[in-house]
């Protein structure tokens, strides 16, 4: 036994690492991220300034939620943030269904926020986390800690999913989001 416990070791090791250098597992950027990016980065970064959510924060978690500005809540409803009606929400609504289950497990028609352009979707987003007792905490953080950030979304509510804060990671290091933390309102026209 003592003879196959290296070899054991050692194939162990080489299968892990070729799984860990093989492409499938690595990230690759889409075109559309690029394509959202390049709409929406002035307006993400514009909001950066406004109210101190870092842009790449703002950028990943439009691309995830909106299926990189593709999803029919994006598309229909110009939400690209996920954001539900919640009580006190006056404005105009759009139905689809999401997570929401009835006593009987069935799935139900979720109610969203819907918009009149993406403008709206990303003020209203900043202002949501802004100004919701969940998030206020998370306004202490520096805007260039997108980690933290991406961590606190997650650990205050934001989503249900598991690996939220994990996605929205992956997706700021694939497009090198991070940049866009740093850029002042002046320098915008250099990118």
């Amino acid at each position: 036994m003592r003879l196959y416990f290296p070899i054991i070791v050692l194939l162990s090791l080489m299968t892990l690492s070729a799984f860990i250098s093989t492409p499938s597992t690595l990230s690759t950027p889409r075109p559309a991220g690029y394509e959202y990016i390049n709409q929406y980065k002035e307006l993400a970064i514009a909001e950066m300034h406004r109210t101190g959510i870092p842009a790449s924060i703002t950028l990943a978690q439009g691309m995830h939620e909106s299926n990189y500005g593709g999803s029919s809540l994006a598309t229909q409803a110009h939400n690209h943030f996920g954001i539900k009606c919640k009580s006190y929400w006056r404005g105009q609504t759009y139905y689809h269904k999401d997570d929401d289950y009835d006593k009987k497990g069935k799935l139900l028609e979720s109610c969203f926020r819907a918009y009149n352009d993406a403008v709206e979707s990303y003020i209203d987003h900043s202002n949501f986390l802004k100004f919701s007792a969940n998030y206020t905490w998370m306004f202490k953080l520096d805007k260039t800690n997108y980690k933290a950030w991406a961590f606190g979304l997650k650990n205050s509510g934001y989503a249900t999913d598991p690996k939220y804060a994990e996605k929205l990671i992956k997706i700021i290091s694939t497009y090198q989001l991070h940049k866009f933390d740093q850029i002042t309102v002046e320098s915008l026209n250099n990118y």
